[in-house]
């Protein structure tokens, strides 16, 4: 009796932690971005975007730059997700190479980026122009 009255305790707690708790809901939202770059050893670029999210649009606009091997131009039309979204704040910040976040290109018109917030793009699209590119670099997002 004393074991079944102890579980019960334990099991109303667990219980009442639970109920207090507020669950942090991560959301996905739609993403369309269009990014020009262009440069020579140092690439920068810029462009804007939409987050789609709960029905409403949110524009943004997005800068970057790059330091190392870069000749060319390019414009990319990049269409995709926004993972992990705390609300369409928390696609603001950079999106970077090393520190508190990271980039992983896969293949020539898809990429992969965080930012600081956990915030995860993924985005795949047509590449236009020419442009040979081994830099490090990022981007940064801003709303509008």
């Amino acid at each position: 009796m004393r074991k079944f009255t102890i579980g019960a305790v334990l099991i109303a707690s667990l219980a009442a932690i639970a109920g207090f708790s507020t669950p942090t809901r991560a959301e996905t939202g739609d993403v369309a971005v269009v990014f020009t770059k262009g440069g020579f050893i140092v690439g920068v670029g810029g462009g804007e975007g939409v987050l789609l999210l709960r029905g409403k649009k949110y524009p943004f606009t997005v800068s970057g730059m790059s330091v190392g091997f870069t000749i060319g131009a390019s414009t990319t039309k990049f269409v995709g997700k926004a993972i992990n979204l705390k609300g369409p704040a928390s696609i603001e910040g950079s999106y970077a190479v090393g520190g508190a976040g990271g980039a992983v290109a896969a293949g020539a018109g898809a990429v992969q980026l965080q930012n600081g917030n956990g915030v995860i793009l993924q985005l795949t699209g047509p590449k236009i122009g020419a442009e040979v590119s081994a830099a490090v670099g990022g981007v940064t997002i801003r709303l509008k």
